[in-house]
């Protein structure tokens, strides 16, 4: 049986691990990487899948990011991700329980009114409810699929401006 606990400390070089596996060792290029910056993950939606033997198989991390609107003012949201799962268990749903961890923590704590994240936009609309409808004036600091720019909560912005790292 595989448990979802809180991502403590000293899993960080595991989930470095994992995530070079699910990604490549290239993922720190990736666009995503620029828009959280050299911000901290949340504590609180952050989560690791633990196997029998207490070995790391999966996490999630979420971010403080905002959009630097055009017409003035940041509107704070959290970049949901990345969601990795060691590939032996991958579509096994484990990436499906760490995603619903993230969300139902996110609506615990206040922070499910602003959520986005870049990723398949059939899964995540499917499962998740996340979609492109107002992301399609957003820039970012570097190339994105816009179809794969997705976002969900109240007050996901319908705006242009600049996504990247939150304010400190």
């Amino acid at each position: 049986m595989t448990a979802i606990v809180p991502l403590a400390p000293e899993y960080g070089g595991a989930v470095e691990e994992l995530l070079d596996q699910a990604f490549g060792p290239g993922r720190r290029t990736r666009t995503a990487y620029a828009v959280r910056g050299a911000t901290q993950a949340i504590p609180a939606l952050s989560f690791a899948a633990l196997d029998a033997g207490g070995q790391l198989v999966g996490s999630i991390q979420c971010w403080p990011v905002e959009l630097a609107r055009d017409a003035g003012g940041r509107v704070p949201m959290v970049m949901v991700g990345p969601v990795a799962v060691t590939p032996a268990l991958q579509q096994a749903g484990l990436g499906r329980r760490l995603m619903r961890a993230a969300l139902d923590a996110a609506a615990t704590t206040g922070h499910d009114r602003a959520l986005m994240l870049i990723g398949d936009p059939e899964y995540y609309a499917r499962f998740f409810g996340f979609s492109a409808e107002r992301t399609g004036r957003w820039r970012l600091p570097g190339p994105v699929e816009r179809h794969r720019l997705l976002a969900r909560g109240p007050d996901v912005p319908d705006a242009a401006g600049m996504l990247g790292p939150a304010s400190a």
